[in-house]
């Protein structure tokens, strides 16, 4: 078997392998894309078993794809954990290759879950529709700062054909009336695509049984449900739900040391989309559910309502996770979800709702 330390950059890789029956070693500094396809095909063609290691990182679909063609073995590592791990403190490209295939070879390397082809794809799918609804949003705005200008104080109602006939007969100066006109084209394009997004999504959930379930939260939509399975991926990678919240970004960073203890923002390390939908979402638990509104303005009067959407937040991802491991869809978390976790709980069921 051959094994393979790359240090990855996107115009180039260095590597270090090993052949573990002769135990000859070599190092190389492949070119992207030409030189490495190459290499790499060779030791196809030699038939033999190879594993390549590297740190997570982006810019390497086309290599995971080659990879993935040729039958070799990925393991992407954890990139925080891989630095802890290096010793020197003069840092190359060889260093790095180097300890990559030393963490391999001594069964140290800190391998990560890595998401499918098709779980990806649909992700880009999310992140599309999301781009395509933050333009919206700003071409609304450059919109609404126009009406406000010209004295029209209407918020949703601009968008309504009324709204929408006051705004276009404004009497505006020659640029100001091409900027007007050029925005609502771009409105007018946008709008179509972005509902044909919302209902691609739509089709995607049908096929999602987990989003599905997730779905019978207040609050939880399509995107979010589906958002949740795709980034999570499985929630048998987590023990409870601690990790999750820590996984997301939705806890606070910590500095402390002896008998200081310093908390800050939340760390915001997980995945951006998925955060900001579960704040959106968290909203509008908060409106529909008593319960959830309670907790949340008593949160705001203690520590601000900044800090209280995010510990709403925190808590949806904690309980769509615990309803996704446990099977369970609303009515189920309201008949067990409130006992969970207590002595002579018949159910067996211990749960962290927090």
């Amino acid at each position: 078997m051959i094994i393979i330390g790359a240090d990855y950059h996107p115009g180039f890789q260095q590597i270090a392998y090993v052949d573990t029956e002769t135990g000859e070693l070599q190092e190389r500094r492949l070119e992207h894309r030409e030189e490495a396809e190459t290499f790499y095909r060779a030791l196809r063609a030699q038939a033999v078993s190879v594993r390549v290691g590297m740190e997570a990182s982006g810019h390497a679909r086309w290599f995971e794809r080659l990879l993935g063609e040729l039958q070799f073995e990925l393991w992407m590592g954890d990139a925080a954990e891989i630095r802890t791990k290096r010793v020197r403190k003069q840092k190359t490209d060889r260093q790095d290759a180097q300890l990559v295939l030393r963490l391999l070879l001594e069964d140290r390397f800190p391998r990560i879950w890595i998401a499918s082809w098709e779980n990806r794809d649909l992700r880009q799918l999310l992140w599309h529709r999301h781009r395509m609804v933050q333009a919206r949003t700003r071409i609304m705005n450059q919109l609404q700062a126009v009406a406000l200008n010209e004295g029209l104080r209407r918020k949703k109602g601009l968008w309504r054909e009324a709204g929408r006939e006051q705004l276009e007969s404004f009497r505006l100066a020659p640029w100001a009336s091409r900027r007007r006109r050029d925005l609502l084209e771009l409105l007018d394009r946008l709008n179509p695509t972005i509902a044909e997004l919302t209902q691609a999504i739509e089709r995607e959930v049908e096929k999602c049984p987990e989003a599905r379930r997730l779905m019978t939260h207040p609050g939880v939509g399509p995107l979010t449900a589906l958002a949740f399975v795709l980034i999570i991926g499985t929630p048998e990678r987590f023990r409870s739900g601690k990790p999750i919240a820590s996984y997301l970004g939705l806890v606070p960073s910590e500095e402390s040391s002896g008998d200081r203890r310093r908390l800050g923002h939340i760390s915001k390390q997980g995945n951006s989309l998925l955060r900001f939908l579960l704040v959106e979402a968290a909203q509008v638990t908060v409106r529909s559910d008593p319960e959830w509104r309670s907790k949340f303005f008593h949160l705001a009067m203690r520590r601000g309502r900044k800090i209280a959407k995010v510990a709403m937040a925190r808590r949806l991802a904690v309980r769509l996770y615990w309803m996704w491991r446990k099977g369970w869809d609303y009515e189920q978390w309201n008949k067990f979800g409130s006992h969970a976790g207590q002595p002579g709980n018949r159910h067996g069921v211990q749960l962290n709702t927090e």
